[in-house]
């Protein structure tokens, strides 16, 4: 099976990548390394983790060649423009890319679709024209929001990341994203632990079958479907067990039976606004 997956514009992402999300500022260098060495080639991070640098520090670190690698941090919502919001926008995009120490970004994503994101979105859109990320998506976008902005601006959005586990598939929402040319990224692949995941007896049938964890059939089920995803972890032993998920296949029958956990909804979000994040305030991060 192809490790891979094809943007919209032709640019090339890992479809297996490591996540940083919750990982303290502290710990983040060292786990970050530890993957690179493990193997990853494909890093996610954002400026409201506040990791940016801890992540930069690893790569430069590990002094792998920065073509080998696929770099992901995301915008904040910009609150309160100093000027407008697109010139915050590319002061934000600069002070990311400082914070990574690199000289350009391989995705750049507009981590909530809240605020006046169609200003960002065309200050991205500069930012892309000018070379510095090579491609540029949106996260936590419902279909509705993502269609609006595909319709009214020049490029579509390369990538979609957004909550994705066997209890909130969004199989609906893939098939809008395939017809759109957005491609479907997870965040929180193994929901976190919730609803028992690790324990479920479908995903603990079909690992004890295969003779693997059921971490590896839930990051397993989801590149079958061709969705690009970020485990995190900061144990090496697991960061080189989520990798190791290209040598098995899921059958179609056991596809069908993890297609019967989906609820429908999601585990971390009012379902009436998944967007909403009780953290939201007014801060700004730039």
């Amino acid at each position: 099976m192809d490790q891979t997956v094809t943007l919209n514009n032709g640019v090339t992402m890992p479809i297996i990548g490591f996540g940083v999300f919750q990982i303290p500022d502290d710990q983040t260098q060292a786990a970050v390394e530890a993957a690179l060495e493990a193997g990853y080639r494909h890093l996610d991070t954002a400026a409201s983790y506040g990791n940016e640098e801890a992540v930069g520090a690893a790569i430069a670190a590990t002094g792998l060649p920065r073509d080998d690698l696929f770099v992901t941090t995301k915008l904040w919502i910009q609150h309160a423009p100093a000027g407008s919001v697109e010139d915050d926008t590319v002061r934000a995009f600069d002070a990311s890319l400082r914070r990574l120490g690199l000289d350009h970004l391989d995705l750049y994503l507009i981590h909530q679709p809240l605020g006046d994101y169609y200003s960002e979105w065309r200050a991205m859109q500069r930012l892309h024209a000018d070379g510095r990320i090579r491609a540029i998506g949106v996260s936590n976008f419902h279909p509705d929001r993502l269609v609006d902005l595909i319709e009214h601006n020049e490029i579509t959005p390369a990538v979609n990341q957004i909550e994705t586990h066997p209890f909130h598939q969004r199989t609906a929402d893939q098939e809008l994203m395939r017809e759109r040319g957005v491609q479907l990224e997870s965040w929180g692949p193994f929901a976190e632990g919730r609803n028992n995941l690790f324990t479920d007896p479908v995903l603990s049938t079909i690992a004890e079958a295969h003779g693997r964890s059921v971490a590896q059939v839930v990051l397993r089920w989801l590149v079958q479907r061709d969705v690009v995803v970020i485990p995190k972890s900061v144990r090496p032993d697991r960061m080189a067990q989520n990798l190791d998920i290209f040598d098995f296949t899921l059958t179609d029958d056991q596809m069908k039976q993890i297609a019967t956990l989906d609820a429908g909804d999601s585990l971390f979000f009012d379902h009436r606004d998944p967007a909403m994040v009780s953290a939201l305030g007014s801060r700004r991060i730039d």
